[in-house]
């Protein structure tokens, strides 16, 4: 059966949602046994042999050389080591609920970044429906009676650079992905988070005298199942499936997706840790879906009569 390219670029993207949505369960899971920077240390090292058996399975030679280096690294930086950085210590200072609203506005920063470095277009009703997306995830945390706190306001700042971090991955992605193969930038991607994670990792157990325990964690059997996930599924996956969804469909798309992974932890979170499911997420998660799907639809529609526009110019007199 012949798939389309874009249904085949919206099934990555919902797979990516799913599997970002459940991680925050295995990243709760990996932080009993580790702290934030020893479990990314390990979760990017699982993450990058998995990524070098992806490369011996397609028979691919690794993409070390300079040039593809030079044009991939800026990506990595902002996406794993900028995002993931900046976000964890931002937890540090501010609540996951705090986190959760500032992190709704990567659709809007993702939408500005590529209307100005791409020159897409989004026309008034993906501009509405991404605007609905984001006052769901909002919706969610006010509903719920979070207040932002003055003392939190370094917490803020580094979340809020981390949602940047983020758009800027999905715009620079946008363009890459059209001049590289998918694999051989989530390759160096994995590689990447792998060093500086365990750089980074490494001296601080140094400094602390305790890098004889650094890989104590993996005495625990539910680290290594949670480290498996986040290393296979949530770091090398989701950038197979991102950096795939966005060779096919513009950024600012793609970007309306990350608010759908919220609903997918919440819902996670009822199913699989018997958390309650209040009035207040039905309502939130009904915006983000409607929202979704009217982003996508209207994308949709804005491609099509582009692709008819171009046949007709296209037609002689």
């Amino acid at each position: 059966m012949n798939i389309p390219h874009t249904s085949r670029a919206y099934a990555a993207a919902l797979g990516y949602t799913a599997i970002i949505g459940f991680s925050f369960m295995f990243v709760k899971l990996a932080l009993i046994h580790a702290n934030p920077l020893d479990t990314l240390a390990h979760r990017f090292t699982i993450s990058f042999i998995a990524a070098s058996l992806a490369l011996l399975i397609a028979r691919r030679k690794v993409p070390l050389d300079l040039k593809r280096l030079l044009t991939i690294v800026p990506l990595a930086i902002f996406y794993p080591f900028l995002f993931f950085t900046l976000q964890t210590f931002g937890l540090v200072y501010t609540s996951s609920a705090e986190a959760g609203i500032i992190h709704a506005t990567v659709p809007i920063f993702t939408m500005l970044l590529a209307s100005l470095l791409l020159k897409e277009r989004s026309g008034w009703a993906q501009k509405l429906f991404t605007v609905l997306s984001v006052t769901g995830i909002i919706s969610i945390f006010v509903l719920k009676g979070v207040s932002f706190e003055t003392s939190s306001t370094l917490g803020i700042v580094l979340i809020l650079l981390s949602a940047l971090s983020n758009a800027i991955y999905s715009v620079m992605a946008r363009k890459l992905t059209q001049k590289q193969p998918v694999l051989d930038i989530t390759f160096i991607m994995s590689m990447i988070g792998f060093v500086l994670f365990n750089l980074i990792s490494a001296a601080q157990h140094a400094a602390q005298g305790t890098l004889v325990h650094y890989f104590d964690p993996f005495m625990h059997p539910s680290f290594v199942w949670a480290v498996l996930y986040l290393g296979v599924l949530s770091s090398l996956g989701t950038s197979l499936l991102s950096n795939y969804s966005l060779s096919k469909m513009e950024a600012s798309r793609m970007g309306i997706f990350n608010n759908l992974a919220t609903v997918v932890t919440i819902f996670g979170g009822v199913a699989f840790l018997n958390e309650e499911l209040a009035y207040y997420h039905v309502i939130g998660a009904a915006l983000v879906i409607i929202g979704v799907i009217g982003t996508s639809l209207a994308g949709r529609s804005k491609s099509a009569s582009r692709k008819a526009l171009g046949r007709n110019k296209s037609k002689p007199a």
